[in-house]
């Protein structure tokens, strides 16, 4: 893609391994450049960080995902904003999710120990649906093998039966559009396709479902007014999703506020239409050298079932890709080209 994404990367590897970990953009990485030399010079001032930049980055994350910043609370991992969610939910509560799921989603049900979890192949979601469902759990596109979900169909079945939904969006925020507004919650780890430092996650939650969940991981940050509330039980929560709160690392979120802006100056329907073209290319070539990727559809995300022992030849060419599931899993994004396709593709060749 051209400026301003060609200015902002500097990767001196074919890098084809965003579902594991984005690419910071030099904007983000000046920024928390910044922010840590003044916190150890004491040159910052009173404090490790301000608040403004987490709440432009709530507000960033917020148009992309087409809610309200008010439906945004952050945090630092998916885990903490599932486990908020699992608490929420009354003993015996049945909770389907599809088999495979990475295990930030699925453990925080599981370890409950007085919740029904109930795991089903990703394609019968929706049919496994049923009137004792209280929660469909599951992300948009799979980690292990780029498979998307029918988002449509898993909704409408949800609303049939009147279960909420959660939608993990790890591994599609930042290439593939999102209506958050469309599910009770979603969740998304931001280092992976919003290329924003690892410590930053967002949780979505409706209004509706805002009611059902108990600020368990609040703290001063979470109060309607942060500095009226370091000390004591905070009196009065954030009327928002604020509330939902973590504390979080300044570092982290002072990167995502510049990594989230070049995501909006960039535009996701132009990401997407970019990254699924790769991985279609992708996918032609491994096709011509007789190989059989999943049928992940139009996923910017490939995986190849019996190339994962091809990972150490990649990597020692300087092809990052990763090795997930029995499966060769490479992933494509803003800062990626037709060249860094070809040149997997050759590497795979030259190793027969």
């Amino acid at each position: 893609m051209e400026t301003p994404v060609s200015a902002e990367f500097a990767s001196d590897t074919t890098y084809l391994n965003t579902s594991t970990c984005g690419l910071l953009p030099r904007r983000a990485v000046a920024a928390v450049r910044a922010l840590a030399e003044a916190n150890g010079t004491g040159r910052g001032g009173d404090g490790p960080g301000s608040f403004e930049a987490v709440d432009a980055a709530r507000a960033s994350f917020a148009r992309l995902a087409g809610v309200p910043a008010e439906r945004v609370a952050v945090g630092g991992a998916v885990s903490v904003h599932t486990g908020l969610i699992a608490a929420s939910l009354r003993p015996g509560a049945e909770v389907l999710l599809p088999k495979g799921e990475f295990s930030s989603l699925p453990t925080p049900f599981a370890v409950r120990g007085d919740l029904r979890p109930r795991y089903v192949p990703l394609e019968r979601l929706a049919e496994e649906v049923r009137p004792e469902t209280a929660l469909v759990a599951f992300s948009a596109v799979q980690s292990a093998n780029g498979r998307l979900a029918d988002l449509a169909a898993v909704r409408s079945a949800a609303a049939a039966h009147g279960a909420r939904t959660l939608l993990d969006t790890s591994q599609s925020a930042g290439w593939l559009p999102l209506e958050a507004g469309e599910y009770d919650y979603t969740v998304t780890a931001g280092y992976k396709f919003l290329c924003c430092p690892r410590g930053t996650s967002f949780l979505t939650v409706s209004e509706e479902a805002q009611e059902s969940l108990v600020p368990i991981n609040a703290s001063w940050g979470a109060g309607e007014d942060r500095w009226g509330s370091i000390y004591g039980p905070v009196g009065e929560l954030a009327h928002s999703a604020r509330r939902f709160d973590e504390s979080v690392s300044f570092l982290s979120y002072y990167g995502a506020e510049r990594s989230l802006a070049l995501l909006e100056e960039v535009g996701i329907g132009r990401i997407h239409t970019h990254a699924t073209a790769l991985a279609a290319r992708f996918r032609k070539g491994l096709a011509s050298l007789g190989h059989e990727p999943v049928a992940a559809g139009d996923s910017a995300v490939v995986c190849v079932p019996g190339l994962e022992h091809r990972h150490p030849c990649l990597r020692r060419a300087r092809v990052a890709v990763a090795a997930r599931a029995g499966t060769l899993r490479a992933a494509f994004h803003l800062y990626n080209t037709a060249a860094d396709v070809d040149r997997a593709l050759d590497v795979l060749a030259e190793a027969g």
